[in-house]
């Protein structure tokens, strides 16, 4: 009997709990085993599952407590069921993608099964009482991609734990006694998100366990390939925890010996939440009975000794000769519970698929009775109405798509019996969108774009440099908002590397105000992790090219929170970097076609001086939603107008601001590039041009108002400047312009853009010049443009 159990049951009772313990097992492994068949039959789309997993994951969920967050994997259906957020029920309709959260909370059938969260949030995007629940961020399929915000869920419990006065802490911690839990797979410990994860919280020494789920196989591919000595604790023994500093406990076991599971289970929890230091469980020889996934079977890569092997150390099969040894359990006791179990699960997958079917069924018999009413308009109409009742297994698409087909069919038509198969498919795309479309970014009445918008207000004309700004302004914020935490490269000890944070670690202390390593995917991971526990990270990436380390957790993890989880869940991180023209390669790239177009679900604000940055910080921490604010690189050291009203004033997203009046032609741009344009209309003046310059300010959302257009109608000639790469992001602004807007109607001729060249920006003054558009380039374009509508008063210039 472990120590755990012994602890607080008798003798019946532990024997009750160990056979409720093999009931679980058995019964998911029969869900796995099932939903391969529904997958290789057809009436789900592909399987991914648990089997081989379950001993250590019911071990694991005995020393998972209320408030503790899971940030793990696709292998982990048996431990959600075993804390009790996910039924067998759940688990299929998770498999067949139901779209109701009722029936599939996780989702709502927008991640593929084995995806799995808990919702944290109430149907009006408001936090739920965390401590009071067992929690699970949601998953993610990207190998080792769960490790980051791991990272940040335990830095949490370190925060509640050394900072006081956070508003309604009660809803998230309880003292900073929570643990987050994380798991993977042996193989995809070779990522370097893992490593990086491994070696910032031996660093931060945060209450962390992570479970390393060992069946020697990624995929096809054996631990040899994978791993130094082909296994992983004994290539981490340099972390291990010893006299002379701190590291990780790391603590080992079998994936099918039950007694050692839940001892060391209980062993890891204990030390991570009483010492709050991280924990590493390895867990060995664990196998995967049916393969990796539905897409194959493991007979094509392992021995038939392997296959063996596996048969015999099979944990359910082991777990049950350790009962039957102990006299806990009778053969004949363990065979009525398998025969109910595998029962159990058969029927909440009929459960499941019935009520997948039910407003499917009510859809197509809707659109068979609606289009019976304009058969006799045309007789192709018979054919759709025989396909849809002729299928065994239909989807939601199939009646949209047989209601659009007749309607190109009636496309001549004018009648009643047509126009109800228009409102029936109008009112459809409102419930598709509904399950398939929402969520991209808050739908709360905490949005960013419900936020009022507050002028800068001045009380003199003092100018300072502007990096002053942006400190007095995060010293206002950290001030007001004692949940803000501001960290990065650099950001702690000297006030970042531009002196915007200068001297705040020392008034707000270390945990507030803090340094990083050189990590760029884990201070993000930092963010995203503590954001979803409640509280307000600005993640620090020192510079927009470093971003790129970054940008796969911000585009998979980050931008995808609210949409995977349908609004369940929501993680408000901002991450602070500065960027576009400096000098160089590595340091004056502006990459921001390639940003907008892979983190849409993040507010992408691009400021362009320091009073507008600090106004959407202000803007941004009183809404729900991530965002990523872009200073720019070149502004600290420029002067501007020291602001009064410090903390209050909002800068709006998706507002554009016309900060020159012009009638001739319009210039939109953005950052850095405003201060250009707004030379450059200076000296076109000269040349009796008068351009209009538009700061579009936020990227994403992009002029929710359509505002440029209505400008556009005014010059009807349109250039679009921007220093990323030709077809960047000035190819996004063309197409919100022309396609979104419609502005292609008031163009009197071609719309332009002036790009950077297609290469990173060459060394020095000379190759920024040579690389970037100048003052020059803008003149030059917008002169042209003149010169072709009105060659007499504007004569070439060569």
């Amino acid at each position: 009997m472990s120590n755990t159990i012994e602890k607080s049951t008798t003798e019946t009772q532990y024997k009750q709990i160990v056979l409720n313990d093999y009931k679980l097992a058995v019964t998911s492994r029969e869900a796995s085993l099932i939903g391969r068949r529904e997958v290789l039959t057809g009436k789900a789309k592909f399987g991914i599952f648990g089997d081989g997993k379950e001993l250590a994951q019911i071990a694991w969920a005995k020393a998972f407590k209320n408030g503790d967050f899971r940030s793990g994997y696709y292998r982990d259906q048996t431990f959600m069921m075993a804390i009790g957020q996910l039924t067998v029920q759940e688990f299929f309709a998770s498999l067949y993608a139901t779209t109701d959260t009722e029936l599939e909370p996780a989702s709502g059938g927008r991640q593929m099964n084995g995806h799995f969260a808990t919702r944290s949030l109430d149907e009006n995007g408001n936090w739920v009482n965390l401590t009071e629940q067992k929690n699970s961020s949601a998953d993610i399929s990207p190998t080792a991609g769960q490790m980051p915000r791991l990272l940040g869920l335990a830095q949490a419990s370190k925060v509640y734990r050394n900072v006081e006065a956070i508003a309604n802490s009660e809803k998230f911690s309880k003292s900073g006694n929570e643990v987050a839990w994380g798991t993977i797979g042996n193989a995809s410990t070779s990522e370097g998100l893992f490593f990086e994860t491994i070696n910032a919280a031996g660093v931060l020494q945060v209450p962390m366990v992570i479970s390393v789920w060992d069946d020697e196989y990624g995929i096809s591919v054996h631990a040899k390939h994978q791993t130094t000595k082909q296994n992983i604790s004994e290539i981490l023994k340099g972390f291990q925890t010893d006299e002379n500093g701190q590291g990780y406990e790391i603590l080992h076991t079998k994936g099918w010996d039950y007694a050692s599971l839940v001892e060391t289970f209980e062993k890891a929890g204990a030390i991570a939440r009483e010492k709050h230091v991280p924990v590493l469980v390895h867990v060995r020889e664990m196998t995967q009975p049916q393969g990796h996934s539905t897409s194959g079977s493991h007979e094509r890569y392992k021995s038939p000794e392997r296959l063996q092997w596996e048969k015999e150390h099979d944990c359910i099969v082991k777990f049950r000769q350790f009962i039957e040894e102990a006299g806990i359990g009778t053969a004949e006791e363990l065979d009525a519970i398998e025969k109910e179990a595998k029962k159990s699960a058969r029927d909440q997958k009929a459960a499941a698929w019935k009520d997948f079917n039910v407003s499917i069924k009510a859809e197509i018999s809707e659109a068979v009775a609606l289009l019976e009413g304009v058969v006799s308009l045309n007789g192709e109409i018979q054919t759709l109405i025989d396909n849809l009742k002729g299928l065994m297994d239909p989807l939601h698409k199939d009646a949209v798509s047989a209601v659009r087909r007749a309607l190109w069919i009636l496309r001549g038509e004018n009648n009643d019996d047509k126009m109800a198969l228009v409102r029936w498919l109008n009112g459809q795309e409102a419930v598709n969108r509904d399950r398939y479309n929402t969520h991209l970014y808050s739908e709360s009445a905490q949005s960013a774009l419900n936020v009022t918008p507050v002028e800068a207000e001045y009380a003199t004309d003092e100018e300072v440099d502007a990096r002053v700004i942006m400190r007095d302004n995060f010293d206002a914020i950290l001030a007001k908002y004692p949940e803000v935490l501001i960290f990065g490269e650099d950001s702690g000890k000297i006030g970042d590397v531009n002196q915007g944070l200068e001297g705040l670690q020392e008034k707000y202390g270390e945990i507030r105000v803090s340094d990083t390593g050189i990590r760029e995917a884990t201070i993000l991971g930092q963010g995203i992790g503590m954001a979803m526990r409640g509280l307000r990270p600005i993640a620090e990436i020192q510079y927009l090219d470093y971003l790129l380390y970054a940008l796969q957790i911000m585009s998979d993890d980050l931008a995808t929170v609210q949409y995977r989880t349908k609004g369940g869940q929501k993680a408000p991180v901002i991450v602070r970097t500065r960027g576009h023209r400096l000098e160089g390669i590595w340091h004056s790239g502006s990459p921001m076609g390639t940003i907008i177009n892979s983190i849409r679900g993040i507010h992408v604000c691009v400021p362009r001086n320091m009073t507008k940055a600090a106004g959407f910080y202000n803007t941004l921490l009183e809404s729900d939603e991530p965002a990523l604010v872009i200073e720019c690189l070149n502004g600290y050291r420029l002067k501007e107008k020291m602001p009064s009203n410090l903390g209050d004033f909002k800068t709006p997203l998706g507002i554009p601001e016309v900060i020159r009046e012009g009638s001739d032609v319009t210039l939109v741009t953005y950052g850095s590039n405003c201060r250009i344009a707004m030379e450059a209309a200076e000296e076109l003046a000269k040349m009796d041009i008068q351009i209009e310059v538009i700061d579009v300010q936020t990227l994403l959302p992009f002029d929710i108002h359509h505002s440029i257009v209505e400008r556009l109608a005014k010059t009807n000639r349109l250039l679009v400047f921007d220093e990323d790469v030709n077809g960047g992001a000035s190819a996004f602004i063309l197409q919100q312009i022309l396609e979104t807007q419609g502005g292609y109607r008031y163009l009197d001729s071609a719309p332009q853009t002036l790009t950077s060249k297609d290469h990173r920006p060459a060394y020095g003054t000379d190759g920024d010049y040579f690389s970037k558009p100048s003052v020059d380039d803008v003149v030059e374009a917008i002169y042209n443009m003149m010169s072709e509508l009105n060659p007499n008063a504007f004569p070439k210039m060569k």
